[in-house]
């Protein structure tokens, strides 16, 4: 099938070299030219404007956005739909939010175009290993786009879920939990590396792969993150950003009365591995002091 794909950062040039391989023919666009360059050099057609990607396909298109969530989504579908016509499908593969989402889709369905929200998780192995991909919007939309998602994802790799928003909906409550995850793994790696043991963490990850209970893809890139850097991750500072799923799932689950103790403890996590110096920890530190003559650590600067 013909696909136009805008947005060539490390997950958007991915998915166009993916497509291409799988015998698509793929429209290839981005803001800066080098990477629709690259694009090219690995089978798709290059377009250096958002105009000039639409006029190389023929309706009905298949305009597929790549770019940040947020304004910047806003202004490549923007920009696509004022080239597009009827019966084209705009599609948002950033992380956005599924209330963006479903304002999308009946901002663009009032134009004749149709919009799926496409949540996208494989980060930069999904070239090798596909994409797993969880789709929303109308049944006509899904099946247009049905090849390329074909070609995307591994086997039983992708689903539609339902009308519009539910794609990014379930990609959101699917970065939730994998803060859970990535913070339960932190802490007990932590309490390994602060035992009398001496362990080797590159070791315990290895280990644990093998049939246990908690085996996981994210396991493997700790085991693979400890080849690199060592037990004691030296060259890697605990600074942990979120891009906005996190706390989105928090608000819904607070909006459904959904209790969510890990997953909110998980996303507060990050916010604490931001503080080189935590406030809050220096009232614990004094109250400790002043009730109980607790020693305190005296900043020098």
């Amino acid at each position: 099938m013909e696909i136009g794909l805008y947005g060539l950062g490390r997950m958007g040039g991915n998915m166009v070299t993916r497509l291409a391989r799988g015998g698509h023919s793929v429209v290839a666009a981005n803001r800066s030219p080098g990477p629709v360059n690259e694009a090219k050099d690995h089978g798709a057609t290059g377009a250096y404007s958002i105009e000039e990607l639409v006029r190389a396909l023929q309706p009905p298109r298949v305009l597929w956005s790549m770019v940040p969530a947020g304004q910047a989504t806003d202004d490549a579908l923007d920009e696509m739909a004022a080239h597009a016509s009827r019966g084209d499908v705009l599609v948002d593969g950033a992380n956005s939010y599924f209330r963006d989402s479903m304002r999308r889709a009946a901002h663009y369905g009032a134009k004749g175009l149709h919009y799926l929200d496409v949540g996208v998780s494989g980060g930069v192995w999904g070239l090798d290993l596909g994409y797993c991909m969880m789709v929303g919007g109308p049944d006509e939309a899904v099946g247009i786009v049905t090849p390329a998602l074909d070609t995307l994802a591994p086997p039983n790799g992708w689903a539609h879920f339902g009308k519009s928003g539910a794609g990014h909906f379930v990609k959101m409550v699917h970065n939730g939990i994998e803060y859970g995850m990535m913070q339960a793994y932190g802490e007990g790696f932590e309490l390994l590396h602060a035992s009398e043991f001496e362990l080797d963490l590159r070791q315990v990850s290895q280990v644990w792969m093998q049939g246990s209970v908690v085996r996981s893809w994210l396991l493997e890139l700790a085991e693979r993150a400890f080849a690199q850097e060592g037990n004691d991750l030296t060259a890697i500072k605990g600074y942990v950003s979120d891009s906005g799923e996190g706390r989105w799932t928090i608000n819904e689950a607070i909006a459904h009365d959904v209790p969510m103790t890990v997953l909110a403890h998980a996303l507060f996590a990050r916010f604490t591995s931001r503080q080189d110096d935590s406030y809050a920890m220096k009232v614990a530190a004094a109250l400790r002091n002043q009730f109980g003559g607790h020693a305190v650590k005296k900043d020098e600067g």
